[in-house]
Formats: structure tokens, sequence, C-alpha cells
């Protein structure tokens, strides 16, 4: 099974990052700095899995959980945030998020949530 993600998150460092990980785990990585480009991908394509910031420059990135789940409503949604809460967590679960990961991110704990 081909595994693709897409990877959403304005910190350019870290979707170099976590580009270079999940390359090194045999994912075909897409990046989108802000959800207009996401958008935009996951119109074109289909995506197994994604990783997607919390605050985005041009939008929420839970409720953009409900575009994702449009599209592809059996993908793997793992949401990513440097400034997460437990209400913020429970919001994304409730509104379809499969997991919630605190930044900085591990690259064990990653490669162990997606897989």
């Amino acid at each position: 099974m081909l595994k693709k993600i897409l990877i959403i998150d304005d910190e350019i460092n870290i979707l170099r990052s976590l580009e270079m990980i999940l390359k090194g785990e045999g994912f075909v990585v897409k990046k989108a700095a802000n959800l207009k480009t996401a958008k935009s991908l996951i119109e074109k394509e289909q995506f197994s899995f994604f990783l997607l910031d919390v605050m985005l420059p041009d939008g929420d990135g839970i409720e953009f959980i409900k575009q994702i789940r449009k599209n592809s409503n059996s993908a793997v949604i793992i949401m990513i945030s440097g400034h997460a809460t437990v209400k913020m967590a429970v919001d994304a679960t409730q509104k379809g998020a499969d997991d919630f990961l605190e930044k900085p991110l591990s690259k064990d704990k990653v490669i162990i949530t997606l897989n």
C-alpha cells in the first residue's frame, strides 16, 4: 500500500524535518504551509495520512478536519500543536482527528503514531 501523507504546517523547519523523517520511512510526502494550498492538494490527490497543525496563518486546523473528511473519510489525521490544551485535543478528536501530538515532535513518537 502506498503511504501518502500531507503535512500541513506553517513552520518551514517542521515541514522539512518531517519530510526527511517520513521519506526515510517510505512515505510519499506532500507539504502545505497553509490551508489554501492544502485544500487545493486534497481536491487533486488522495492521501492516507495527514499531519495537521492546529493554528495556521489562514485558518483553524481543527475546523479543516471537516474538509479532509469530505474528501477522505478513512485517512488518518494527526493534529500537531505547540500550544495544545486538553480542550483543543478533545475538540479535534470529536471533529474526526485520530490523535494529537504536541510540539516539539519527536521522530519516534511521530513514526509510532503513524504506524
